[in-house]
């Protein structure tokens, strides 16, 4: 049976003219595709899968494909797989994600017969690919609301707690950290001893929606991982070069790119570092945190405080032009 479900599902995502040569396979430290400055001149793969083992793989989305490049990453084991995101492309004509997984899934010693399909939070680009598993058979896709995420690991009192799924001979924890979205949980990988972090931490820019929140999450994280080993911390993005530089915001183009991987230490440094947020930006270590909201308010006040002395001068310049109209006209 588990042989006949991959075969059928195969075919189901094979109908896609998407082609398995637009993927490749490459070791664990492979780095990505730096992207490019004109993607309409470079020839680049829509999807990177980097193999950690025969069951852990890591998928990115390539920066010609969506500037977003989100990570997402496929969990097997012997009863099912679990795959974390489904990115920022919708289509499956550009992006072959669930071929590819479906694939990946094949080819595991395990072939597991079931697929769960689960988010690290609700943000478009974190969610994207969705479609294409909605239609395929014996894979279920986790809704990415509160409720439906609450309901789905068991939750009663949100935000605390530890969920736990069995994919069989493989246990993933689920943390729930909101503060950069209400709707975030953190993946703890007992197999590996990875964690998967998506924008609660990762090699970039730390965007904060509820400050509290985000500070109870990290310390929630840490003391959940305080005695427990962790191979790596691996975020949803990754938005800085080697060196600590971050790249422009929508930029194609990662030349030297960070790796991918953070560690323990950063974990257990993050609700300290929170805790010295300004509510706008402030960046510690390679620790950047922004308040978009707030950044973007600062910018609407800022323009209208422009707008208003351009209006002031121009106002000005027009009363006294008028005054010397008049005075010319009374003039003898």
């Amino acid at each position: 049976m588990r042989r006949l479900f991959l075969i059928l599902t195969a075919m189901c995502v094979l109908a896609a003219p998407a082609r398995a040569a637009d993927v490749t396979i490459a070791p664990w430290n492979t780095p990505f595709d730096e992207g490019a400055d004109d993607c309409a001149k470079h020839s680049h793969p829509a999807l990177e899968v980097r193999r950690n083992d025969t069951q852990t793989f890591v998928l990115r989305e390539n920066l010609c494909a969506t500037w977003e490049a989100p990570v997402l990453y496929l969990l097997i084991g012997d009863q099912r797989a679990l795959l974390i995101d489904t990115g920022d492309v919708a289509e499956s004509r550009k992006m072959p994600l669930a071929q590819t997984v479906i694939g990946l899934m094949a080819q595991s010693p395990f072939k597991p017969q079931r697929l769960v399909v689960v988010h690290t939070h609700r943000h478009l680009d974190h969610r994207s690919g969705d479609v294409q598993f909605a239609k395929l058979p014996n894979v279920q896709v986790v809704g990415y609301d509160v409720d439906s995420v609450k309901k789905f690991y068991g939750f009663k009192n949100w935000p605390n707690g530890i969920a736990r799924l069995d994919l069989g001979k493989r246990v993933v924890d689920v943390i729930p950290t909101p503060g950069h979205n209400e709707t975030h949980v953190v993946f703890y990988d007992e197999k590996t001893a990875l964690l998967f972090s998506g924008d609660f931490l990762m090699p970039g820019r730390l965007l904060i929606d509820d400050p509290a929140a985000y500070v109870a999450s990290a310390r929630r994280v840490a003391d959940f991982i305080r005695n427990k080993p962790v191979a790596g911390v691996l975020g949803g993005h990754i938005e800085m070069n080697a060196v600590g530089e971050v790249y422009d915001w929508e930029s194609t183009y990662h030349p030297h790119e960070h790796a991918l991987a953070m560690t323990k230490a950063d974990v257990l440094a993050l609700p300290v570092t929170l805790a010295k947020f300004n509510g706008f930006y402030r960046r510690i270590d390679n620790f950047i945190m922004i308040d978009p909201t707030r950044d973007l308010l600062v910018a609407v006040i800022a323009a209208v405080l422009v707008f208003v002395v351009l209006m002031t001068v121009v106002i000005l310049i027009f009363r006294r032009w008028r005054r010397r109209q008049i005075h010319v006209g009374t003039a003898p």
